[in-house]
């Protein structure tokens, strides 16, 4: 039976240009016509898809059923012999990153804004992931950019839709369908590295004093996290809560911090919950916050590389190397150090820990916003790094038959052997592009100038002096590839060991986002009192100065940010 091919004439649209999480547009932006068909068309004419099999998911946001079948009237008329979609067109990030892996398919097309709202008036995002599961390198996305500045048509196969409901399989023209089951292949993986008997046991034994509660925000896991947390491990249907995905996460911003993820702290404070978790939109982030005890991503990271033998998947594949995007904390470092591990400082994108991973130097990374993962897929894992902890908490109480030990004992005691890196990031975001580029500008012309190095400067309120050591623009040569890539983030060094990064994000789709990192260490022979203390006292000079080296304020005519974390 022969699908005729039609040839739909199209004109370049400015502003194509995927960034490390994709193209991500406000929804009206891709309901204009052929906006949608042409970046979908210069993915397929940006690589070899005749007889290939490609992964469609995504965290079911607003305008992905109808992007799921645009995909395939299109990928169908360029060849692709077969495509694997996750039920209702819902599939994870680290569930497809797992998929693409298991199913050795050639690549997937990701449905997702990530941790940004959805909805009619919110954000969309396509991202195209390649072979080994991660997001598509530098290379790719700007050949797709530049694909996307010259097209003229794109190609359709016009058959019936496919209903995305009914898992089996199926066909659209030529191509094989294949509707799976978005959580089994991901749980089955998650067995594979956790010690999920040890944690069943755990929990059960410690129903009243330890319960769990995991918010899905209205993302991608809840279906995930029922399956895990109720169905496999035995906990009441009370222990999860917005586990519905919706498409426009149910009116919220789809995001695990204090800010965003307000109805799960909420929960833990009023209900005395030991351990509270949540993640994002697309699954690929996490939150850990349990009754009075926040975990900061950097800490968590940090966390699980240290007890990293007590999780079957390293014990018994060892632990190659450690990792963390440059913002983040060096809490991890000084865990590489103490274990004898090789570690890396890359710049913010997931891409550059995969290139590790592949090569066979990466175990475990992390990014401070909220990103924690490991080499058994190419994305970083929200419900990959809430396990770990459970695995180790689990773990942890198996060596202490007398005393429940908890998210804050695990804090501490790693304080007392590490010291502590007090860490937080102020979000400005939307703010106005010129506004954030001309701070920039600022921050480069003192680099030039060496004009703030060697300068002292006190906080209004605590008195507290900080000398500049020096002011850097992060550079990053890829061990691997050695690619280089430039300007990732302006470092202002302390003669205290504290710094301070100022990096413009790309995750948005308008405006401009400033984010400011502080941190400030203290070693473990200061004392209890010293490495326990509030984050916000702990940082307040430090932030005060920062703020007026930076002229954030002024520049930005913001007073305060929009999320502190």
């Amino acid at each position: 039976m022969s699908f005729p091919i039609k040839e739909i004439p199209t004109n370049p649209f400015e502003g194509q240009k995927p960034g490390t999480s994709g193209l991500r547009k406000r929804v009206k932006v891709f309901q204009q016509q052929n906006y949608t068909e042409n970046f979908i068309q210069s993915i397929f004419d940006s690589i070899e898809p005749k007889g290939v099999t490609l992964v469609i998911g995504g965290d079911g946001r607003y305008f992905s059923p109808e992007t799921v079948q645009t995909i395939l009237k299109i990928g169908s008329a360029n060849g692709v012999a077969k495509f694997i979609i996750g039920k209702d067109s819902i599939l994870s990030t680290p569930a497809a990153s797992n998929v693409i892996r298991k199913y050795k398919a050639y690549g997937g097309i990701l449905l997702t804004a990530s941790h940004n709202p959805g909805g009619p008036d919110n954000d969309f995002g396509i991202k195209y992931n390649v072979s080994n599961g991660g997001p598509a390198p530098e290379n790719v996305t700007n050949k797709i950019y530049e694909k996307t500045k010259t097209i003229a048509s794109y190609k359709v196969i016009d058959a019936s839709p496919v209903d995305l409901s009914k898992i089996g399989e199926t066909s659209y023209g030529p191509a094989k369908v294949s509707i799976i089951d978005s959580v089994a292949d991901y749980l089955t993986l998650l067995e594979e590295i956790f010690d999920f008997p040890l944690i069943k046991n755990f929990l059960s034994s410690h129903a009243d004093e330890y319960k769990v509660l995991f918010d899905g925000l209205h993302g991608v896991t809840g279906p995930y996290a029922s399956k895990i947390l109720v169905d496999t491990l035995g906990l009441p249907p009370s222990s999860v809560q917005n586990c519905v995905p919706l498409p426009d996460f149910g009116g919220g911003h789809p995001d695990p911090n204090l800010t965003y993820a307000h109805t799960l702290v909420e929960a833990v404070e009023k209900n005395n919950i030991a351990f509270g978790a949540a993640s994002d939109g697309d699954g690929d982030r996490n939150m850990i916050y349990g009754k009075g005890a926040f975990v900061t991503p950097s800490d968590s990271v940090a966390i699980i590389a240290h007890w990293a033998d007590v999780i079957p998947y390293f014990k018994k594949g060892g632990v190659k190397g450690l990792a963390r995007s440059m913002p983040t904390s060096k809490a991890i470092d000084l865990v590489a150090q103490k274990k004898g591990l090789e570690y890396f400082e890359v710049p913010t994108g997931w891409k550059f820990f995969g290139n590790l991973m592949d090569a066979g130097r990466l175990s475990i990374c992390g990014e401070e916003s909220f990103g924690t993962g490991s080499d058994h897929i190419r994305e970083k894992d929200g419900l990959w790094a809430i396990m770990a902890w459970l695995n180790i908490i689990a773990a942890a109480n198996a060596k202490s038959p007398n005393k429940l030990v908890g998210i804050n004992d695990l804090l501490t005691a790693h304080y007392e052997i590490y010291g502590r890196s007090y860490f937080s990031r102020y979000d400005y975001e939307e703010v106005p592009s010129e506004g954030a580029n001309a701070m920039v500008a600022a921050i480069n012309d003192a680099l030039k100038n060496n004009s703030l190095t060697n300068t002292t400067h006190t906080s209004a309120s605590t008195g507290g002096k900080f000398t500049i050591s020096g002011i850097y623009n992060f550079e990053y040569k890829d061990p691997i590839d050695h690619s280089v890539s430039s300007n990732q983030g302006q470092v202002i060094t302390f003669s205290d060991g504290s710094r301070v990064v100022f990096r413009l994000s790309g995750t948005g789709s308008q405006g401009a986002t400033v984010r400011m990192y502080v941190e400030r260490y203290v070693a473990p022979e200061a004392g209890a009192a010293a490495l326990n203390g509030d984050t916000a006292e702990g940082l307040k000079g430090l932030i005060e100065v920062a703020l007026e080296i930076s002229k954030l304020k002024k520049f930005l005519g913001r007073d305060k940010p929009t999320v502190i974390t």
